[in-house]
């Protein structure tokens, strides 16, 4: 296997989690927590053994896995309205179950409180959503809300699931032949696809089953399908009843090798830095056999394990900074040479045996043919198997040819074990002489192409070893500097967007519980996100020589443009700039019923900070946030709204958003909004994913900001993204 490392868990991935997780029944909760907009952790506690913590992701990365304490991230800041929900509904009730829907990459976890039933479902697939129902399955809040055709998730409508799709660990044999036979395709697409296994397992089936990838539907006839029916029959066994051999698999990520570790899937020494994990699995896999394997005692441990090891690779600082460390590197390299020489060998043997076992069936031929017609009579006569079992056994004592070879009957597997010179040889009933002695045959030709395999994978790794020379010898020779030409010009802008790692650099201001910003001439805007903050920012924030604005419409911030920080001594004589004032007049007026009410600009008015009082005039009223204005006013007609958001790395990192010609200058990234369709908290989270993918650092975004903290930057009332 080569390429990129596995981001999201299969649907068997899902069903093993399901067997493994469902064993903390009882744990209950304590808390919950949402990281950013698609990462929610459930703190619990399970009585026999202690602080549970489950962790459920929904957005690049879909997994849903336990964490050890000690790697369970800081809590975020203030904790947004949906992890506040689950607080409410999800305190001290108690887990009772977890299933996955169908075979789909969905799961369902069900808690029990006093007061009722909670559902939180947690699609694994597209986009990704968790919804939280209650027992009925009523939306009581989602991360994302879906409107199509097929399906409906929104708070307050019951939650639909998505078209049922065919579960092929429950699949009769009956219809499992009608799916094979409806396709017009090769096997291994058949099963990805009718039969929704996905391309590695449908290949692992293939192989496991000893059956042709490639070979065309129409040619494969009722023995490729038993075949291939009982290895799905051993896999939907072995899930259920809990007989996991975790693997988490490594690849040489210097050189993107794809022969780790030939024939030894549970090798763990001498792994370096240059090993990077790519895929995890509940079982070993044959396709993987060319990768490095580490062995796990359960699923849930290997699961934390990849993905902690993951989010390292990729926060590993670039090579380039330091010295690579070529001799671990060539040791390794050795090491995988040396494994794969020893699987070459036991290739061949492995090989030379299923040959003589097919050769030993020929040379036994008549005693092995009355064998298998003696079971096939009785099994046509309606003879049980145990019955059949004793009837040889009771034959072999009293010393009939036919009988001596027989060691054991399988009903239900239909096979027939016999030991001819010594050797153990496995027989499917219903298959003559030939056919077994041909699929014994065909299994020395599989054994023998992985020799092949293997032989072109030593090459290869050899050749990896000789680049690792040559490239520390050319180290050694320029001194250890990889660019010795290169000096980088400290005058050169950094492209943040590209850096592997953006360092986290917090200062936060007392201005930042308002809505605010700085113009492009850096003075500083404030605004009350709501009426206590409205009357807050006069009577306490308002200085001489500061302005204060607002709209013409009802329903606006008071929008005080300072003239001065809180530190500085406060002036009247202070000249604030047209643009300054613009761009304030342009925040009021976005943050206003106008942009509410879908419109694209109205009119502000300005005015000192002297003329604006809390006592109003003999008979008059001021609403809780009003005020009074005395004097005349300073009118900015027409002024269009507008909100850009962004991303700053420079002095500090955090997330900013105000007029556009005041944010798109000091912030790295930016994304323009106007009045649209999709709720706040929507327009959010579509804002959050975008500047999330912008970034070469994919974990710096959510450290410093989440949808919640991004929402507070856009106007109330809907949003649209502008394509820029």
């Amino acid at each position: 296997m080569s390429g990129e490392p596995k981001t999201e868990l299969t649907s068997v991935d899902l069903a093993a989690f399901v067997t493994e997780f469902g064993t903390y029944e009882g744990a209950k909760v304590d808390k919950a927590y949402l990281y950013g907009d698609d990462l929610l952790r459930l703190k619990m506690r399970d009585f026999d053994r202690g602080r549970l913590e489950l962790i459920l992701e929904v957005g690049e990365k879909k997994r849903a896995h336990t964490l050890s304490p000690e790697r369970v991230p800081d809590a975020p800041g203030r904790p947004p309205q949906f992890a506040m929900m689950l607080r409410n509904r999800l305190s001290g009730a108690d887990f009772v179950g977890v299933e996955q829907y169908e075979f789909d990459r969905i799961l369902e976890f069900a808690f029990d409180r006093d007061d009722g039933v909670t559902r939180i479902i947690v699609e694994l697939f597209g986009q990704g959503n968790v919804a939280v129902t209650d027992a009925e399955y009523e939306v009581i809040d989602c991360l994302e809300t879906v409107r199509l055709k097929s399906r409906t998730v929104v708070p307050g409508s019951r939650y639909e699931f998505p078209e049922s799709r065919l579960n092929p660990l429950t699949v009769t044999r009956e219809a499992f032949e009608h799916q094979m036979n409806d396709s017009d395709t090769d096997v291994v697409r058949t099963l990805a696809t009718q039969l929704n296994f996905g391309g590695l397992y449908a290949e692992e089936l293939c192989t496991r089953a000893g059956v042709e990838k490639t070979l065309a539907i129409e040619d494969a006839d009722e023995t490729v399908y038993s075949r291939l029916y009982e290895a799905i029959e051993r896999l939907a066994l072995d899930i259920r009843n809990g007989n996991f051999e975790p693997r988490v698999y490594l690849e040489d990520d210097e050189n993107n090798s794809e022969s780790e570790d030939e024939g030894d899937e549970s090798a763990t020494a001498g792994q370096t830095e240059t090993d990077r994990v790519i895929d995890v699995t509940p079982f070993p896999l044959e396709e993987h056999v060319e990768l490095a394997g580490e062995p796990y005692e359960s699923f849930l441990e290997a699961l934390e394990e990849y993905f902690f090891r993951l989010e390292l690779d990729a926060d590993e600082p670039d090579p380039r900074e330091q010295r690579p460390d070529f001799e671990a590197q060539i040791a390794k390299h050795q090491r995988i040479i040396d494994q794969q020489e020893g699987a070459i060998s036991g290739f061949d043997e492995q090989a030379q045996a299923e040959r003589e076992k097919a050769e030993l069936l020929y040379a036994n031929y008549g005693t092995v043919d009355e064998l298998l017609s003696t079971v096939r009579s009785a099994r046509e006569d309606g003879v049980p198997w145990g019955e059949i079992a004793g009837r040889l056994e009771e034959a072999k004592e009293s010393g009939l040819d036919a009988a001596k070879p027989f060691v054991d009957i399988n009903g239900k597997e239909g096979t027939v074990t016999i030991r001819l010179e010594g050797e153990p040889i496995t027989l499917v009933v219903d298959d003559g002489v030939e056919k077994n002695a041909d699929r014994l045959y065909t299994e020395a030709k599989r054994i023998a192409e992985k020799k092949e395999g293997a032989l072109a994978a030593i090459e290869d790794t050899r050749e990896q070893l000789e680049e690792i020379k040559r490239r520390r010898d050319a180290w050694e020779a320029d001194g250890g500097d990889d660019d010795a030409d290169g000096e980088e010009d400290e005058d050169e802008p950094r492209d943040w967007l590209a850096e592997p790692s953006v360092p986290v650099r917090k200062n936060e201001q007392w201005y930042e519980r308002f809505r605010w910003f700085r113009t492009s001439d850096d003075y500083l805007v404030i605004g009350g996100r709501n009426a206590d903050q409205n009357e807050e920012l006069v009577k306490k924030y308002l200085e001489r020589g500061d302005r204060v604005l607002h709209t013409q419409a009802h329903g606006g911030p008071v929008t005080v443009l300072k003239a001065t920080d809180p530190s500085e001594a406060s002036s009247s004589d202070i000249e604030i700039p047209d643009s300054s004032v613009e761009e304030a007049a342009q925040f009021a007026v976005s943050y206003s019923s106008v942009w509410k009410d879908g419109r694209y600009a109205g009119d502000v008015y300005m005015v000192d900070s002297d003329q604006v009082s809390k006592t109003p005039e003999s008979g008059e009223y001021l609403e809780k946030g009003g005020f009074a204005v005395r004097g005349d006013r300073r009118y900015l007609d027409d002024t269009p709204v507008g909100v850009t958001v962004g991303i700053q790395c420079e002095p500090y990192t955090r997330v900013i958003g105000g007029p556009p010609s005041a944010i798109e200058d000091r912030a790295v990234t930016t994304i323009r909004v106007e009045p649209g369709r999709f709720a706040q908290a929507d327009a959010a989270k579509r804002i959050y994913r975008e500047l999330r993918q912008r970034f070469a650092d994919e974990s710096f975004v959510r450290k410093i900001a989440s949808p919640d903290q991004i929402a507070h930057f856009l106007p109330p009332g809907g949003s649209r993204l502008v394509e820029e």
